[in-house]
């Protein structure tokens, strides 16, 4: 599964972060992401119906994988793996979940926004970690300053992320994707609007593909 998390992020390095209170928005969510590029989908425990919406997408929306975001704990780690979820996403560096993931086989990212919590993810054998909250931990500079120590550790920035400052985030060369709540505004979702969130997709892609080609 990592080899294809893997692959898609290197086509389209973004990950669309799903937030919803029933399984009819999310998956419509879903579909308009992935139609619009955005393959790679990380469901939010940050609702009741998060494990409901988070088994919908994995098993209505083709094309798409589907993670668990937002998981604070083993138990939770273990509840959305059950649901279907290809990956782990935490916003903090717990053993806990990270052990749970490991034992499936499961890639996790837990969040890290300190050279202390990165050097911890680095002597657990983790290879990429989550970088949030990104903007208020420093943003571009200090991503390119932890990457310049941990060369051999890869970044997802999180938290701040957006259209202006995407391709900044990108053209570092240890920032595997990133994620980012902008891709599915809640005023859009609220508003039914997928159509919306179809066309912030590709626009997103678009920036990406760019970065992508300065990058080399």
């Amino acid at each position: 599964m990592k080899n294809e998390i893997d692959s898609l992020l290197r086509q389209a390095p973004l990950i669309a972060l799903v937030q919803a209170e029933d399984t009819v928005t999310a998956v419509s969510t879903s579909r308009a992401l992935a139609a619009g590029g955005v393959a790679v989908i990380e469901v939010l425990f940050r609702t009741d119906a998060a494990l409901d919406c988070l088994d919908a997408v994995a098993r209505e929306v083709p094309g798409a994988v589907v993670g668990a975001g937002t998981v604070l704990s083993a138990a939770q780690a273990e509840a959305a793996l059950e649901a279907g979820a290809k990956f782990i996403v935490s916003p903090g560096l717990d053993e806990g979940v990270v052990d749970v993931a490991r034992s499936a086989g499961t890639p996790v990212y837990p969040g890290v926004c300190t050279a202390t919590e990165l050097q911890r993810a680095y002597n657990l054998g983790l290879k990429t970690v989550k970088f949030f909250p990104a903007s208020v931990a420093g943003g571009v500079p200090a991503l390119k300053a932890l990457s310049s120590v941990f060369r051999t550790m890869r970044f997802i920035p999180t938290g701040g992320v957006s259209p202006a400052n995407l391709a900044d985030f990108l053209a570092i060369p240890a920032v595997l994707a990133c994620g980012g709540s902008w891709l599915t505004p809640a005023n859009l979702i609220r508003e039914g609007d997928f159509e919306g969130i179809g066309k912030l997709a590709r626009e997103a892609v678009s920036i990406a593909t760019t970065a992508i080609d300065s990058k080399g």
